[in-house]
């Protein structure tokens, strides 16, 4: 049995964080490369990409020393993946670490050889992007987001914090079968009628909050993808503009405004990922490491928000 976790936030106070194990021999003087595709923005200290380079640096991989990182970031313009993909590939990488689904698909159709390890995506096995969890297969592992309860919780707690809600409304790539399925089902549960507003281009946001309108919701379910979380910013202020409670299908939502976020720990999956990593630095072939599923969660309620609504 997994040790599973959760974590809860109310803003304005400290957040919990566990600190990386790893069992690993001392990597040495050799110089390894590698490449970060990242389909959003890459930020910084805190965020994915800088927490993946600190458990890269605490597993002995230092930047300048014996560790080359190359990055690309497509800023939520999914277009220019396949490109940024070959920039990457064409500087032979020993491993590309991508960060989100959009981007492990572009790198997946980019190369068949470069192992690839999913710092965290949605739902691999149904986007095609391993063969099982267990026997992923190919080149391509990492870390998975998804996880069966994750949906039923989300909407209980949020029930609990709007008790008169009827009507929700799905915004992002609902062609994420799982996700979407799992949240339509514990909709039905509690008797929600759900609404599904499909938003996978920046050019189609616009025409996506204006349909978000039409559906009359009570609260707004984001999806997070490379589109939606670059421009989180517009999305939140349309909600609160229009007084909906918005929640995010990963962290960073209530931060950044949203009335809340309950989801796997994004800083964890990216600490294992780097365990990866590190493995596949030593001779490990990704096809005989497991797809990782989430351990941890973390929920963040932003009293601000929720005062305001």
């Amino acid at each position: 049995m997994m040790d599973r976790r959760a974590f809860i936030t109310i803003l304005g106070g400290g957040i919990l964080a566990a600190p990386l194990v790893a069992e690993a021999e001392a990597p040495g003087t050799q110089q390894h490369r590698i490449g970060f595709l990242n389909a959003a923005a890459p930020g910084g200290r805190g965020q994915p990409e800088g927490v993946l380079r600190e458990a890269l640096r605490s597993l002995g991989y230092v930047e300048g020393a014996n560790l080359v990182i190359d990055a690309k970031a497509a800023h939520g313009i999914v277009e220019r993946l396949p490109a940024l993909t070959r920039q990457l590939l064409d500087a032979k990488p020993e491993v590309i670490v991508t960060f989100g689904t959009t981007a492990a698909q572009a790198a997946k159709a980019a190369t068949t050889t470069t192992p690839i390890v999913m710092a965290f995506a949605g739902d691999p096995v149904g986007t095609r992007l391993v063969a099982s969890l267990a026997r992923p297969g190919g080149n391509v592992t990492g870390m998975s987001l998804v996880a069966s309860e994750l949906a039923g919780k989300r909407l209980e707690l949020l029930r609990e914090i709007t008790p008169k809600l009827t009507r929700l409304t799905i915004l992002g790539d609902i062609s994420r079968e799982v996700e979407v399925h799992e949240t339509e089902k514990a909709a039905r549960v509690l008797g929600l009628t759900v609404a599904l507003v499909e938003l996978t281009q920046t050019a189609g946001l616009d025409s996506a909050l204006s349909e978000v309108t039409h559906t009359r919701p009570q609260t707004l379910f984001v999806i997070n993808t490379a589109v939606t979380i670059t421009h989180r910013g517009r999305i939140i202020d349309f909600a609160l503009k229009n007084r909906i409670p918005a929640i995010g299908s990963q962290s960073g939502w209530a931060t950044a405004g949203a009335l809340m976020d309950y989801s796997s720990s994004l800083s964890d999956s990216c600490r294992r990922a780097a365990v990866y990593v590190d493995k596949i630095f030593k001779g490990a072939n990704p096809a005989d490491l497991p797809i990782q599923q989430p351990t941890k969660f973390e929920l963040v309620i932003n009293r601000r928000t929720a005062n305001a609504l």
